[in-house]
């Protein structure tokens, strides 16, 4: 699986982000747009050093799952430029994809927790907002 496009937009979780100190964790809260039956990626997750080479890939855990749908982390490889410090660069990643069951509408809620080596740990919760294909606004 190849992930490619804007990391800025897409990693949520990344060593090179300097968020807390080591051992403490840190809670982060977002919203993603998802329509039902779709797979939605809800997260990518990297670990990119200050030399632009990949170190060890974080732990990654379903604290809480969501009540309607299905979390499926897969395993994969971005392409990103102009990414910090790094021109180019081409590193593996964990990528986490929701999907809901066909005939849901509503707010889905769920929680992710990232370890990274070194002990900084990343609690992510995160609200899906299913919308119905027909509700998008016309132009």
């Amino acid at each position: 699986m190849k992930v490619v496009g804007s990391i800025v937009a897409l990693v949520l979780a990344a060593t090179t982000t300097g968020a807390s100190a080591e051992g403490q964790s840190q809670v982060v809260e977002r919203s993603v747009k998802s329509f039902p039956n779709k797979d939605t990626r809800i997260g990518v997750y990297i670990n990119v050093r200050p030399d632009c080479t990949s170190g060890p890939l974080p732990t990654i855990r379903l604290v809480s799952p969501p009540a309607s749908g299905k979390v499926v982390l897969k395993s994969g490889r971005v392409k990103a430029t102009n990414y910090k410090a790094c021109l180019a660069l081409e590193v593996p990643a964990y990528v986490a994809f929701y999907k809901s069951p066909p005939d849901f509408v509503g707010n889905d809620f769920l929680t992710i927790e990232v370890k990274f080596v070194g002990g900084r740990t990343e609690i992510q919760k995160i609200t899906v907002i299913v919308t119905d294909v027909g509700a998008q606004q016309k132009i």
